[in-house]
């Protein structure tokens, strides 16, 4: 009994929890910093905020005195109560990379360490079922393009992107930089990267979801959708860096170390969830893991036969870090928040239509956003929780038809 108020109150606590965090009252980082800069109070202490985290890139709190000490604590404690404390970021926005440098410098300076603990972007708190209702239930999309033999979902969405203007017009952008000619045998991966990241800011999400996440009966399709975002160029290199090298290349790059951050944040794995998600929320998941393509941190499918994904490194040579590395890739790897997302993205499904159960613990790893926080070793992820593309997971029930769960569709 306790179980079954608990889940059908969680949706309503999360309702309540979105509400009241993304309130009106908070501003974006770039608007809140300018309001700042127009107070003399703020300004003055944002001034010295700055040049506190200035000197702790260059070991300040080794050479400063107590007295600026005090001084640097002073303007973190003034800060806290101005609007530029709880600024946000949206992704994609026109001055992202800014806000994003103004979120950070607060965040470092505030919160004492450089733990990617909370994502610096503005909740979305949208759901599956949003993207399903914007339009006919998917596959009657597929009704306008020319009939393909069923069972390669990722080729009818290949072809209903096609067919939509803003679509087939990022695509275009982003396959064109990634892919090699002859004149040019080594692609512009810079160039490729920022397209790709363009590709899935501006695409509404039910098409390029529907070109990276596509349920899969065979290795064909399953094969198309791994090369949906050109990994030749955009993934692989000659040689796979060590993760936690790769990361701290992330953390130099605001918009990398942001999208790394969202994604530890939104796609954090839950054994006790019936969704297997902390946040009961799988479009916020596939929002974040969609943001780090186009980044160094770029993930992708490991393999034509499972959901599994991984950035573009190994955890070879990290000598006394191995169990940190690890946990690092492992929350890639096996992640059941991000595989169930996939998979009920795939299958027309969402958070809401799972059923209350006991929870099954098919993993021992536990992860937690914070980058690097020792725990027990874990090796590389098996197989024991690989999800099949066409088999639904063992807790969901989906005997309710999405129409009936959705209501009538309108067009």
């Amino acid at each position: 009994m306790f179980l079954a108020t608990l889940y059908f109150a969680l949706p309503l606590l999360d309702l309540l929890l979105s509400a009241e965090v993304s309130g009106g009252d908070r501003l974006d980082c770039v608007k809140a910093s300018d309001q700042c800069l127009k107070e003399q109070s703020c300004s003055t202490k944002y001034r010295t905020l700055r040049q506190c985290v200035a000197g702790k890139e260059t070991n300040f709190s080794l050479t400063s005195g107590l007295e600026a000490k005090d001084e640097c604590r002073s303007a973190m404690e003034a800060l806290k109560q101005k609007s530029l404390y709880n600024c946000r970021c949206k992704r994609g926005m026109k001055k992202e990379k800014n806000c994003l440098r103004i979120y950070w410098s607060m965040y470092q300076s505030l919160q004492g360490n450089d733990l990617l603990e909370d994502s610096p972007y503005e909740p979305v708190n949208s759901r599956l079922s949003d993207i399903f209702r914007v339009v006919p239930f998917i596959p009657d999309i597929f009704q306008q393009v020319e009939h393909v033999p069923k069972g390669n979902n990722c080729l009818d969405a290949a072809k209903a992107c096609n067919l939509d203007d803003t679509c087939k017009k990022y695509r275009s952008a982003y396959i064109t930089p990634c892919t090699t000619s002859m004149s040019n045998e080594v692609c512009n991966r810079r160039k490729c990267h920022k397209a790709l990241r363009q590709f899935f800011d501006k695409v509404p999400a039910k098409h390029s979801y529907g070109m990276l996440f596509c349920s899969c009966r065979d290795i064909a399709c399953t094969e198309r959708r791994r090369q949906t975002i050109v990994p030749v160029c955009s993934y692989e290199e000659r040689e796979k860096p060590n993760c936690l090298t790769l990361q701290d290349s992330c953390k130099t790059n605001y918009i990398c170390r942001s999208r790394l951050a969202d994604f530890f944040t939104n796609c954090q794995p839950e054994s006790r969830s019936a969704s297997s998600c902390l946040k009961e929320n799988y479009a916020d998941c596939l929002l974040a893991y969609s943001g780090l393509i186009g980044t160094v941190m770029t993930p992708n499918y490991i393999d034509s036969s499972s959901l599994s994904v991984a950035p573009w490194c190994d955890c070879n040579n990290s000598g006394n870090d191995l169990e940190e590395c690890f946990k690092f890739l492992n929350f890639f790897k096996d992640n059941t928040c991000l595989k169930n997302a996939i998979q009920a993205f795939g299958n027309g499904s969402d958070v809401t239509v799972w059923q209350p159960a006991l929870p099954v613990q098919t993993t021992t790893a536990t992860t937690t956003t914070a980058f690097r926080v020792k725990n027990k070793p874990l090796g590389p992820a098996g197989s024991e929780n690989e999800i099949p593309t066409h088999v639904l997971p063992p807790c969901a029930n989906l005997q309710v038809s999405l129409r009936f769960l959705l209501g009538p569709l309108r067009f």
